[in-house]
């Protein structure tokens, strides 16, 4: 990407250091977005967090950790993920996805599309097997019609309104692709 070896060698750790932290909530991520929700009568009633299925990603143009910070939420929470890879830069794409492969994650999870993204966003956001698509590497004189296109099917649509990669991912991300799933129970029956 023309970055130094002092830069490419920080993006690398930051990206690094951004898996790990995505990699902690696995666990926590229920628990958080998730309640035991209090109701007036003889029931138990429990939100829990689900995927919301296969996520399409149109990655930004920062090349490692903008990929690694829109692919780590998504499949952190139990989603599959269809990534377009950076148009001006798919080389970390393309070598993340070799990584990947001979990783412990199962095959199918994150799948890495190299195109022109004027050419891949749009079937995606009209495929009905596409439960939701994040925009974030879109730019903005296309996001409307993308929109349009994704709520033909009621696709979850997920369009950022800051990207600085290197500030505190906090949850915004991973949230933006579970769904609740709420549970009513009797009690004392």
């Amino acid at each position: 990407t023309g970055a130094s070896k002092t830069q490419a060698a920080a993006e690398v750790d930051a990206a690094i250091d951004r898996w790990v932290w995505y990699a902690g909530w696995a666990d926590k991520i229920t628990a958080v977005a998730g309640a035991a929700n209090p109701v007036a009568g003889p029931y138990f009633n429990f939100s829990t967090p689900e995927p919301t299925g296969v996520v399409a990603v149109i990655a930004p143009d920062s090349p490692l950790l903008g990929l690694v910070s829109v692919i780590a939420p998504a499949i952190v929470t139990g989603n599959t993920t269809i990534i377009v890879a950076s148009e001006p830069a798919p080389l970390a794409a393309i070598t993340l996805a070799e990584v990947l492969a001979t990783s412990d994650l199962p095959g199918g999870v994150v799948n890495i599309l190299t195109g022109h993204r004027t050419e891949l966003a749009p079937w995606l956001a009209s495929h009905m097997d596409v439960n939701a698509i994040d925009l974030t590497g879109v730019p903005d004189e296309h996001v409307q019609d993308l929109e349009e296109k994704a709520a033909g099917n009621l696709k979850r649509v997920h369009r950022p309104t800051a990207t600085d990669w290197t500030a505190d991912p906090g949850t915004a991300r991973m949230t933006a692709f579970l769904e609740t799933k709420t549970v009513w129970h009797p009690v004392g029956v």
